[in-house]
Order: structure tokens, then sequence, then C-alpha cells
């Protein structure tokens, strides 16, 4: 693992010098320690043509935007790279479920940008279908009504109501990140991060991953100081290494929300350098992940150990997926 400096000039004087590539996606394969191998799911092709056809059944691809977003986001092979072990029935729950949450994120962007008031009725519709199974009202609402019953008839009752608890953060943290957005005053680093844990969607899949494994955790097991940190751990490192490949995209749409952009903005310093500083966290919050997973490994029952190897998949995934997806083609052309 490469160790990286402490201040954003050392970084500019020394690292930056030595990256054998010219762009930014070079820069980022260089120096990101990536300690899990890549692996896919033998499935994914057959999970590729379900989600074209659930999206068709919700009706959300009528609308004009959504198959050419589908096509640069590539659902299924992100849920291929994160669960290459799950079964086909499960990973089309996961393709699913992150095929909706693009749409959603995107449809919830766009009306943001008007004012976070505009989201309103689209949040309120979501948290009624997830706390009350209220009946929607909107393709995206029937979309999320169709996921909530395909996660309860696979999962127990328990993981389908952490599965149901984290989709609500999830929809939350998106009227966060309108109103943080919508602010002229300077985002701190920390209130980013904090927004980004929530609007990384990543959280709810973990309850998925739980109900890949042979039992239900022991909620011993389950609510473990070192398991709820290597939870945190992983959701923040499985969304902060797509911002490392989304920062020009993001950039380039006024985007806040963003570890690497953040640093930017703290440091005043260049994107390859406030990628640079992103790379330092990413990489030591990675290395806390397998430090602690490999202290409680042996207390942990074999499916506790899957649960956890399936929250270190969602690291592995999301970076090998990020590196190579349509939607981040920009990081490529990026000088680093």
């Amino acid at each position: 693992m490469t160790t990286l400096s402490t201040t954003h000039e050392d970084i500019t004087a020394g690292t930056l010098r030595g990256i054998p590539g010219s762009d930014l996606r070079d820069l980022i394969d260089t120096h990101l320690h990536m300690p899990f191998p890549f692996r896919t799911n033998p499935h994914e092709h057959r999970v590729t043509a379900g989600v074209e056809k659930w999206l068709r059944k919700t009706g959300l691809a009528d609308e004009s935007w959504v198959p050419e977003m589908i096509a640069r986001t590539r659902p299924a092979q992100l849920a291929s790279y994160n669960g290459p072990e799950m079964d086909s029935g499960l990973l089309q729950i996961v393709a699913n479920q992150i095929a909706y949450q693009f749409v959603f994120d995107d449809r919830a962007e766009e009306v943001g940008r008007q004012g976070p008031g505009r989201l309103l009725p689209m949040l309120d519709e979501s948290i009624a279908v997830l706390r009350d199974d209220a009946s929607p009202s909107t393709p995206l609402g029937a979309a999320l009504a169709d996921l909530h019953r395909q996660v309860r008839e696979r999962c127990t009752p328990a993981q389908a109501a952490r599965w149901a608890v984290k989709s609500r953060e999830y929809v939350h943290g998106l009227l966060y990140e309108a109103v943080a957005q919508a602010d002229t005053a300077p985002l701190p680093t920390e209130l980013c991060t904090s927004i980004r844990s929530l609007t990384a969607g990543v959280e709810p899949f973990h309850p998925l991953c739980e109900a890949a494994q042979p039992c239900e955790l022991s909620d011993a097991e389950l609510h473990h100081p070192v398991m709820r940190r290597l939870t945190r751990l992983s959701a923040d490192a499985a969304v902060w290494i797509p911002d490392l490949y989304s920062a020009v995209k993001e950039r380039q749409a006024g985007g806040m929300i963003n570890l690497a952009l953040a640093h930017q903005r703290a440091h005043r310093c260049s994107l390859p350098v406030a990628v640079m500083l992103a790379i330092r966290q990413i990489n030591r919050t990675i290395d806390e992940f397998v430090g602690l997973f490999e202290e409680i490994r042996p207390r942990l029952s074999p499916s506790a150990v899957g649960y956890a190897e399936g929250m270190a998949g969602w690291i592995r995934g999301c970076c090998h997926w990020s590196r190579t997806v349509p939607r981040y083609a920009d990081t490529a052309a990026a000088p680093a």
C-alpha cells in the first residue's frame, strides 16, 4: 500500500509527479488500496435481462431518459461484482434495487435543483410505501412497493424490517442533499460525508447480504460494536470510491456531496490533489475494516462471517464497477 503525504502541498510536490499514466483514472488505480480480489457472479447475464424486464413492467422504462441511463450505469454488473456468490433470485432483487435507486436518485437530483420543497411529494410517497404499506400513485412508488414485496418474500421479517428502515434513511438523505445543494454557504467536509453516508444507499443492501447466508444473525452478532463499525466502514468505503471516479462528472454538474470535491473545497487545491487526499481517507477506512474483521472473525458464526464478507464485497464491487462504467467515463479524460 502506498503511504500518502499528509498535506496537499506534499502530494503536489511528490506523489503526482510519479504517476505512470496521464489521467485521473490512472492516478486512482495507482494509489487506491484494494485488498479484495475481483470477482463476478455467473448469473450476471440473466439478471441483466431481468432488470430490463422489471423496468418495463413497473413503467420506469417509459421515461425516455431511463434506458440510456441504465445502459450507462449497468446495475446488473454492479450487483454481480458486489454479490459474486448470491443465487440468481437474490441477485435479481439486488440488481432491481440498484436500478431503482439510480432512477430515484437522478430524478431527486433534478427535482431538488428547483428547490428542496419540490422533493417533498416524491419523498413522502416513498416513506408511506416503506412505513405504512401505502398504495403508490406514481411509477417510482409502484417500483418501490414491488421491491418491498420482493424483499419480504425472500427475507425473514426481521431482515425485511431492517431493509425498510435503511431505505427510509436513504430517502431522507436525498432531502438533506437538496438542502445542502441549495445553500450558498461552504459545506464542511464532515457534513458532506455525513450526508453522503445517507445518500449512498448502500446500507439497505446489508440485510440482503444477511439473507444470502444460511441462518439469520443473532442480535448479539448483528449489534456487536465491532460489527456495527464494520457496517459503517463498508458503507463509507463503498460510496467514497465511486466519488473518486465521479468527481469530474459531479463538478461539471455543480454537485456538492462528493468526498473528493469536499476535500477540494476544504483545501482549495486542484482536483488531482483532492482525489489523493480522498484516497488516503479511503485507504485508512479499508485498512480499519480489514483489521477489525480479522479481529472479530474467530468469534463469529459462519453466517456472520458471510455477512461481513458480503459487506466487504460492496467495497470491492463498487471499486471495479466504477473503473469501467460509462457513467464515469469522463475520469479517463481528465488530466492528472
